[in-house]
């Protein structure tokens, strides 16, 4: 029997990158993200840049203390397919280093979901056991979860963008997507975007009516019979060793 396993994540980041350097999404989307979240109680996993958590300190350390997943998203949203790999390795260990004042960090997401395969062997020597930077909307269109070496690659369901779409449009998505299921989203996206200067898919339907397609998200998976989970539970669940 396919275990019914959804996973709701978050790429903490500055707005918009690279756009946008504001940080109105840390300010006021990723405090309304968290009061939802305990409203329903559910928990999610926050993938932080370390930057974001170095100047929002404490709301990493409320992501952690409400028993929410914290994960790491780089240094500074860089590239890492665009960089060296002994840059890229040294940006993922100094941002390995300050996530982990925080707490335990055991799951990875590269900015823009572009992880070169050279840096997997990286992410094992420091520590972490689920990554989730294949997407599988994006070539090589990943769609089961595997093992490669010591990491368990789990692969994002949909771009974040779905998650703002008309209700009856995302229902028909949702109900076509196989499990696990595993959603993204960003905290700017839950503030309005609408008069910014950026593509069209980062401003619609973004603040309010954001926050309360979440929220119908949660309802709608719950009545589907799904368990809604952090990545590194999902990836247990799915039968895994990992330090969690």
């Amino acid at each position: 029997m396919t275990l019914k396993i959804a996973v709701l994540s978050f790429d903490v980041e500055q707005d918009c990158p690279p756009y946008l350097s504001s940080t109105r999404g840390m300010e006021r989307g990723l405090p309304r993200i968290l009061d939802l979240l305990a409203e329903e109680r559910v928990k999610a996993t926050f993938f932080f840049t370390a930057e974001m958590a170095q100047l929002f300190p404490r709301l990493a350390r409320r992501v952690v203390d409400e028993g929410h997943e914290l994960g790491s998203h780089g240094y500074m949203h860089e590239r890492l397919d665009k960089l060296s790999l002994f840059e890229a390795s040294y940006l993922l260990e100094k941002a390995t280093a300050v996530l982990s004042r925080f707490g335990m960090v055991r799951s990875f997401r590269a900015p823009n979901l572009q992880l070169p395969d050279e840096l997997l062997p990286v992410l094992e020597k420091l520590g972490y056991s689920v990554d989730s930077s294949l997407a599988r909307y994006k070539p090589p269109f990943p769609r089961v979860v595997r093992r490669v070496g010591r990491i368990v690659r789990i692969p994002v369901s949909v771009t974040s963008s779905v998650l703002r779409l008309p209700w009856l449009l995302q229902q028909f998505i949702h109900k076509r997507l196989t499990p696990p299921l595993v959603y993204f989203a960003h905290p700017w996206e839950y503030v309005d975007m609408r008069n910014e200067l950026v593509r069209f898919d980062c401003r619609f339907n973004t603040g309010d009516a954001a926050l309360e397609l979440l929220r119908k998200l949660i309802v709608l998976l719950r009545r589907e019979g799904y368990t809604i989970v952090t990545l590194c539970e999902a990836a247990r669940l799915l039968g895994y060793e990992v330090n969690c």
